[in-house]
């Protein structure tokens, strides 16, 4: 099916860029938050990033004045979600609260609207019977930053049908990005689970004495030619996520093995996330 119209819900760090994403990718695009003052911040930021990106020459003066007529901000959920072919969610990762959103966008949207989570941990067949439509729906996992990163995991689960997986893929090309179809929900879908091996051992590697968390980030980057260590990775993708994640596998699975590591958990308790508060592993004089 064609994708015209693009709806992101959601206006922090991930909805804002994804919706800047489908803009500059050429879809009509609209960013919808119940708060008018998350959509004020959002505007104002990703009009500095288009700025910055102009000056930059990352992007032409008329390709980023095109996106920014193609975007658009509400807080009216019933008014735009008619018009949307396509609606990815980047609310909180609260399954009750996904849960009811996907409820009213099964009942405002169109029928042939395919509606996807940008969730990392929760799988879209939690969230697909309250839309009463599950074979359109699916994940469509983004990365932090999704201005930046490549890679979009879009996951099926049983009844999301090949049309809706076929057309996820294709508008995740049409973005840019290099899209990883994951047949089977699995908790932490692929690159967490690959990035949560290496964080889980960086992690233990430095609670046993082995090697500080600067000389463990150096090693990923020296000798395995990661762009970043572990511990930086967890700094600019927050540690509050890292932590939710292995949280919310914990829950599903049961296994001890599963919950957030000691260190992680103090990390979280104490409001230390990262690049985004200023201080996580390391410390950062503004935030990003």
């Amino acid at each position: 099916m064609d994708i015209e119209n693009l709806l992101v819900i959601g206006s922090g760090a991930m909805g804002s860029q994804i919706g800047l994403v489908g803009a500059l990718a050429g879809y009509d695009t609209t960013i919808q938050d119940v708060s008018t003052t998350a959509l004020d911040k959002a505007r104002a930021g990703l009009s500095e990033r288009l700025e910055r990106n102009v000056e930059k020459n990352r992007t032409t003066r008329e390709h980023a004045d095109g996106a920014w007529q193609r975007l658009h901000f509400s807080t009216d959920l019933a008014a735009v979600a008619p018009q949307a072919d396509l609606v990815v969610e980047a609310a909180a990762e609260n399954l009750d609260t996904k849960r009811t959103i996907f409820a009213d966008l099964g009942r405002l949207t169109q029928r042939h609207a395919i509606l996807a989570t940008n969730s990392s941990s929760i799988g879209s067949s939690q969230v697909a019977a309250a839309t009463g439509r599950p074979e359109k729906v699916c994940n469509m996992h983004f990365f932090n930053p999704a201005l930046v990163m490549k890679c979009v995991e879009v996951v099926r689960h049983a009844k999301t049908s090949q049309d809706t997986v076929d057309t996820v893929l294709e508008v995740a090309r049409s973005m840019g990005k290099s899209p990883v179809l994951i047949n089977r929900e699995i908790p932490g879908f692929v690159a967490n689970r690959l990035m949560g091996a290496i964080r889980d051992e960086a992690l233990r590697l430095r609670a046993d004495g082995i090697a500080s968390f600067e000389d463990i980030d150096t090693a990923a980057k020296s000798a395995l030619g990661h762009p970043m260590g572990p511990f930086e990775l967890m700094d600019l993708v927050g540690l509050d996520v890292s932590y939710q994640i292995r949280q919310s596998t914990f829950e599903e699975t049961g296994d001890p093995a599963d919950l957030p590591h000691p260190d992680l958990a103090a990390m979280y308790e104490r409001g230390d996330y990262g690049r985004k508060t200023g201080k996580g592993w390391y410390e950062y004089q503004t935030e990003v």
